[in-house]
């Protein structure tokens, strides 16, 4: 069968552009190995939020005397019933996304995808035509020889997110967002966590002070933080115990652990999918793309975690809907990669967008800072959430460079900053924006009042 346009991968990327080359007349086919949605809805973004909010609300329920109620009994988390909610959410979503896709009259092409010419695609046997081909075919969690995956011991973020029980301790190693998370779920959910870091600070792609505050606050939910520390391997005992050797500030140690969880990053699915054959350019591991998405074969493109820049679902989306308004001859304007947000979703949770002060020196530009801490809102002490700050960074002609945010709710504060920046917003347009009271918002405008020197609640 011929089609305008085939996208191999429904994850965030793969069917919203779907949708939009849909939407713009063309006739789509969407080819998917597995669940509707990607990994995204089904084993990332979605399952993982539903887990931490179970142990959002454990934690609620730990701490409602600090709130003037009284629980009769002990609250216990029920692994099992946790994980049956994550599930239903994730397949509830997926659902969703099948319903799209058929309100706009995309075909659904269960199975794997392979290239097999320029405009060809091998599907389970059956050849589909198109004109052009979409790649989004997604990554997966990286394995590291030295951290040996068993799927029971050692584990990646898939099987973190259908543990039937909770472990006695667990080792996480990398404190990225998604490490970080899982650290965050089992330390509230009262697992011993140790997490392990090579780099010299946790989440290392954050502010620096966004680093240290949740460093501190991890260490409050009694887990152990091991920066600068390399793993040099991991093995199981007969007893079902796993042993890490690593190398950090004290030397060489062994730790132990119930469960090690590997959270190294993640490998772009490109294996097996035809571009070897064809001569689709790849550097360090990604599809060489421009900035319409085109790879180096005519008629065959590439986007999300597949190709250069940050792997997330909504620049997945991005790229997606630059792409498919580029074949169709729209001249959309580029993605702008430096106004990506970026969320973590612990307690409390972290957000930001734009230039870190570490990045800023580096680069040699003139700035000024804000700071709003959330000790100072009455939004967040009535919640009970007084951990964090607001930090925005300003340029000379008080433009926001960046945002950097520790709170509750602050992935939800975060598309102000986010818009502010791509629109060139100042200091003072921010500042002069009136924001509603009580809000953790408000530190939003509180913080670039800092940033020129008129700070009122301060």
């Amino acid at each position: 069968m011929k089609y305008d346009i085939i996208i191999v991968g429904s994850g965030p990327g793969g069917y919203v552009a779907a949708i939009r080359a849909a939407q713009l007349g063309r006739k789509v086919a969407l080819v998917e190995r597995a669940e509707a949605g990607g990994v995204c809805l089904n084993w990332g973004c979605i399952p993982t939020k539903a887990l931490l909010k179970s142990a959002q609300v454990y934690k609620y329920c730990r701490n409602a005397e600090h709130y003037g109620l009284h629980i009769d009994g002990e609250v216990q988390p029920d692994m099992a019933k946790i994980v049956a909610r994550s599930r239903e959410v994730a397949q509830t979503m997926s659902r969703g996304v099948q319903f799209l896709l058929k309100k706009n009259a995309i075909d659904w092409i269960q199975g794997f995808g392979r290239l097999t010419a320029p405009g060809r695609i091998d599907v389970e046997g059956t050849e589909y035509e198109a004109d052009h081909i979409i790649l989004a075919t997604g990554a997966r969690p990286r394995e590291l020889p030295a951290i040996p995956v068993d799927g029971v011991h050692v584990i990646t973020s898939k099987q973190a997110l259908t543990l039937d029980r909770l472990p006695e301790s667990m080792i996480v190693v990398g404190s990225g967002a998604i490490g970080s998370e899982f650290a965050w779920l089992y330390a509230t959910l009262g697992v011993r966590v140790t997490v392990v870091e090579y780099l010299p600070r946790m989440m290392p792609l954050e502010d620096e002070e966004v680093s240290k505050t949740m460093e501190r606050e991890f260490r409050k939910l009694r887990a152990a933080v091991l920066t600068s520390t390399t793993v040099r391997s991991v093995c199981v005992t007969p007893e079902g115990q796993c042993e890490v050797e690593i190398e950090g500030k004290k030397g060489v140690e062994t730790l132990s652990a119930e469960m090690v969880l590997s959270a190294v990053g993640i490998q772009a699915n490109i294996e097996g999918i035809g571009i070897e054959e064809l001569g689709v350019e790849v550097e360090r591991g990604k599809i060489r793309v421009d900035a319409c998405y085109r790879t180096s074969v005519p008629g065959i493109y590439a986007i999300g975690d597949i190709v250069p820049g940050p792997a997330l679902a909504h620049v997945a989306s991005a790229e997606g809907i630059c792409c498919v308004e580029a074949i169709c001859g729209l001249n959309p304007a580029p993605v702008d990669y430096t106004t990506i947000p970026s969320c973590v979703f612990t307690q409390p949770e972290v957000a930001s967008v734009g230039m870190t002060e570490q990045q800023a020196r580096e680069q040699g530009i003139e700035y000024r800072v804000g700071r709003f801490p959330f000790t100072a809102s009455g939004k967040a002490t009535a919640a009970g959430e007084r951990e964090g700050f607001v930090k925005l960074l300003f340029d000379a002609d008080e433009r926001l460079l960046g945002a950097h945010m520790v709170g509750g709710s602050v992935t939800e504060m975060l598309a102000e900053p986010t818009l502010a920046r791509r629109l060139g917003a100042t200091a003072h347009e921010i500042a002069r924006t009136i924001h509603a009271h009580p809000t953790m918002h408000e530190g939003v405008m509180e913080a670039a009042e800092a940033a020129l020197g008129a700070a009122i609640h301060l």
